[in-house]
């Protein structure tokens, strides 16, 4: 099988010598059985087409292509002499490229200490998102427990129109808009100015997590008043970068939406990686906090109500003629948005096994290699927020990213106040 890259996927799969990967994390205490992980490591390959196949970027266009002798999901063993190792690894495969021959498109970091582990997912971006990447963690988890466990495996989409609906139409109308639409992106690249340089890796990640009791809280005040912990995250954000970077800061948000809620034939456990955006504004008119979660709670709901995915993923077909300019504008431009911020939500993972104990989950970190780098990955596990805040030393320098973290964090305590008082 050979398959083209969707256009969302060649956007991260950057290039050949750029190395964009997400990193996703577990401790656990007790014993793992190396036997075992390496079992569940080969069902998981065998289930996941795109564990089976390589990049061909020889050509023009970079493809999928299947490899029948691909090697299995490697392991690296490595010690933990602290707490924080894992993001030191982290970091070390954030800048490891997949091109070894016959490598597959994913390792695992496996931190071994006596009685706790971490152990870390890597993928290129270009194969996975959140979900993705949870649902692979929750496979390699479920499969070390009880190697015995069988997996079904799935056959993979040949292009973006078997993931269209049959009903889904396309018509010469929107055939022409499609060529219209490619011609005037062609015409916007063609006079902005672009680079194909990499940016330096000077990334990093700023990582930390709340305590229970706080994320109770805030769980409790965002249903009183009729928000999310989404939308108050997004407003703390975006305060403290106004707050810190005075007017420097756009007062703007960048949130994936997970794709399988419009896309039938993406299920919960397929490996995917493009995901449709909604770009969110705060409201300067108000000055309540919780009436600024509000207002954007529903401009989510609506934007989202709103998206022609059908229409978005066929659409995106015509610029592929455009990718590599997109990319390099991308590395260029500093953009009009203060952060990008994805919540994964409620990690549905068990914590309880047979011969160990999923201590935590780390919200997983990523270095793009964009002029803005700025990235918020937020999850909840075992009743605990977990944030993994992410940027460039370049773009955001590591002491202002900490005082976002600090003041993000103020104005989610300053707006609890009540609550706890009451």
């Amino acid at each position: 099988m050979k398959r083209r890259l969707i256009l969302g996927e060649r956007i991260m799969h950057v290039d050949t010598k750029t190395p964009l990967n997400c990193v996703f994390g577990a401790k656990i205490s007790g014993k793992i059985n190396e036997e075992n992980l390496h079992k569940a490591l080969h069902k998981i390959q065998l289930k996941h087409p795109l564990l089976q196949m390589n990049i061909d970027a020889t050509g023009k266009e970079p493809y999928f292509v299947l490899n029948e002798n691909i090697s299995k999901i490697p392991v690296r063993i490595t010690s933990r002499p602290t707490d924080q190792s894992w993001l030191t690894q982290s970091k070390t495969e954030w800048y490891k490229l997949f091109d070894a021959h016959n490598e597959p498109l994913a390792r695992v970091v496996w931190l071994k200490g006596e009685t706790e582990s971490e152990i870390l997912l890597v993928l290129p971006h270009c194969i996975c998102d959140g979900t993705t990447i949870l649902n692979l963690m929750r496979e390699l988890m479920t499969l070390i427990d009880n190697p015995e466990q069988d997996l079904a495996p799935y056959p993979s989409f040949r292009s973006v129109y078997d993931l269209l609906p049959e009903d889904f139409k396309i018509t010469k109308a929107a055939h022409f808009k499609g060529k219209v639409f490619a011609a005037l992106g062609r015409l916007f690249f063609f006079f902005k100015a672009t680079s194909n340089n990499n940016v330096d890796q000077s990334n990093y990640v700023v990582h930390w997590k709340i305590s229970t009791d706080d994320t109770k809280q805030l769980l409790v005040k965002c249903k009183e008043e009729n928000t999310t912990v989404h939308a108050a995250i997004c407003v703390a954000f975006m305060e403290a970068f106004k707050s810190v970077r005075g007017t420097k800061a756009h007062g703007k948000v960048i949130c994936p939406v997970d794709i399988r809620r419009f896309v039938e034939a993406i299920k919960q456990d397929t490996m995917f990686a493009f995901a449709p955006i909604a770009e969110l504004k705060l409201e300067k008119s108000e000055n309540d906090f919780w009436t600024k979660t509000r207002k954007l709670k529903s401009d989510l709901e609506t934007k989202v109500a709103e998206m022609k995915v059908y229409d978005l993923l066929n659409m995106s077909e015509y610029f592929h003629s455009s990718v590599n300019k997109m990319i390099g504008f991308l590395k260029t431009t500093k953009g009009t948005h203060d952060v990008t911020l994805s919540n994964m939500g409620v990690l549905n993972i068990p914590k309880d096994y047979k011969s160990f104990v999923l201590k935590t989950i780390y919200s997983p970190t990523v270095a793009f290699p964009w002029k803005n780098a700025n990235t918020l990955v937020c999850s909840t596990f075992n009743g605990q927020l977990d944030f993994s805040f992410m940027s460039n030393e370049s773009f955001l320098r590591e002491f202002e990213a900490w005082q976002i973290k600090d003041r993000a964090m103020e104005f989610i305590k300053e707006n609890l106040k009540e609550l706890v008082n009451v």
